[in-house]
């Protein structure tokens, strides 16, 4: 069973985020629609908070069962009251003749002592073997980037933009394939290099991919990643989006997502383009640019 419920906020992510609060859930379990845009106003007249109302399940209610009809036969035969069985007199017993005490005192054998059960030999039990912890995986090993060649030119960059930002990260470049790099950051608190989702390391691989390329003929893509978030990224995304797809099946109605760039955007169309039913399309322009899933017969 789906309910609603209808919030506001200065943006419609802070829109978004005071649903998610109030309900203790999380963005891929809910559906959001924007009901209104934020108005700024002149000199603070006219101003309007941003409108959304999130679509999001709850467990349908257990019927209760229902009591079985009382039946006139049944009232009837609980009314009528059994009738009272008639006690026969029983025959008298007569008493045997009592014995004198120390006859029967005699005649009485005296039990034999029990003797006490043995206790069955139980063979001794084999100590638990404790289960081996699963070994550390082994640390990715870089080559190191030939002197003059485009990895060096990308991992001169980011060593210089990250010390700017106060980051003791270290990138390893290397290709992927013709005119495609993956660049690696390792080190610790790589949390900030990250940022809400993936904010900041976009903005990391924007700044290397536009330097980089002034200073080559042709043009070449370049992929930041940290603590493989990229790869953890386009699963939760896949799985975000078969969830609302199967939404859409259900309902028949379109459902717009959240704001995503151009990449996760590109990942939601791949992942429901052989989809039955099912087609894809972006809507509004950056950085508010969406996907919108529609049901077509």
């Amino acid at each position: 069973m789906e309910k609603t419920i209808v919030t506001t906020g200065k943006t419609i992510d802070l829109a978004i985020e005071n649903a998610l609060n109030q309900l203790g859930l999380d963005r891929d379990s809910v559906s959001v629609q924007v009901l209104a845009q934020a108005k700024a106003g002149f000199f603070g007249f006219g101003a309007a908070p941003a409108k959304v109302q999130v679509t999001y399940e709850v467990p349908d209610p257990v019927p209760e069962p229902e009591a079985a009809p009382k039946t006139a036969l049944s009232s009837a035969s609980r009314s009528a009251k059994p009738p009272k069985p008639v006690k026969k007199p029983e025959p008298k017993e007569e008493a045997p003749a009592r014995q004198p005490e120390v006859l029967q005192s005699a005649s009485k054998p005296k039990p034999a002592p029990r003797e006490k059960p043995k206790k069955q030999d139980r063979p001794p039990r084999k100590p638990e073997e404790k289960k081996a912890p699963k070994p550390a995986p082994e640390p990715k090993v870089y080559a190191p980037a030939e002197p003059g060649s485009v990895e060096e030119k990308i991992e001169i960059f980011l060593k210089g933009l990250l010390e700017h930002m106060g980051s003791n990260a270290v990138p390893h470049a290397w290709k992927v394939e013709e005119n495609s790099y993956r660049v690696d950051l390792t080190g610790e608190d790589l949390g900030y290099l990250i940022g809400r989702r993936g904010d900041t390391l976009d903005a990391i691989q924007h700044l290397c991919s536009n330097a980089v390329n002034r200073s080559l003929s042709g043009h070449i893509r370049v992929s930041v990643d940290a603590e493989a978030y990229r790869e953890k990224r386009e699963d939760s995304l896949r799985r975000y989006a078969r969830k609302k797809a199967q939404q859409v099946l259900k309902l028949r109605r379109r459902t717009t997502l959240e704001p995503m760039n151009a990449y996760e955007r590109h990942v939601i169309h791949a992942t429901l383009q052989d989809m039955e039913n099912i087609t894809t399309y972006s809507t509004g322009t950056e950085p508010n640019r969406r996907v919108v899933i529609e049901y077509v017969k």
